[in-house]
């Protein structure tokens, strides 16, 4: 398993956290940036370049961090294909692998601790799509996603 990692400034140290963890778990991962948590800079050029590491194929999946997690999870939804789940509990990260077929997940630096957040990290990780009646519901948003990309 492959993850790429993207963060803004908002995200950085919850980005280093998740690294050090992977690292140690013994996970691949490729960092996307941002550099550092002092300058400024936009959150959707992160989340769009991790988007766009997991449709082509890059990495696996895609775990992007900004202060609250919602706006970089905007920016990498609005690319074809991408499910990326912003939560801040364990439950939802296991339902939105398990039930959503999520490919990338979004944390909030501002809004949850790090043990917290390497929880929620490990519980989608460790999580498998069920397919089943899920796949139909997953085939749906993707039909959903086709109409309005035209």
């Amino acid at each position: 398993m492959k993850i790429g990692l993207g963060c803004d400034h908002g995200g950085y140290n919850l980005k280093e956290e998740i690294k050090k963890h992977l690292e140690v778990r013994g996970i691949e991962f490729i960092d996307y940036g941002t550099r550092n948590g002092i300058d400024s800079v936009d959150y959707p050029i992160y989340g769009e370049k991790v988007a766009n590491a997991v449709i082509s194929k890059e990495v696996d999946y895609g775990i992007v961090c900004c202060g609250t997690g919602i706006g970089i999870s905007l920016a990498a939804n609005k690319v074809s294909g991408i499910r990326c789940a912003v939560v801040s509990d364990t439950f939802s990260a296991k339902m939105s692998k398990a039930h959503n077929n999520a490919n990338m997940l979004s944390l909030g630096e501002r809004v949850l601790g790090r043990g917290l957040a390497l929880e929620i990290v490990d519980a989608w990780i460790n999580t498998e799509f069920e397919g089943d009646r899920h796949s139909r519901r997953v085939d749906m948003i993707k039909e959903i996603e086709a109409r309005h990309s035209k």
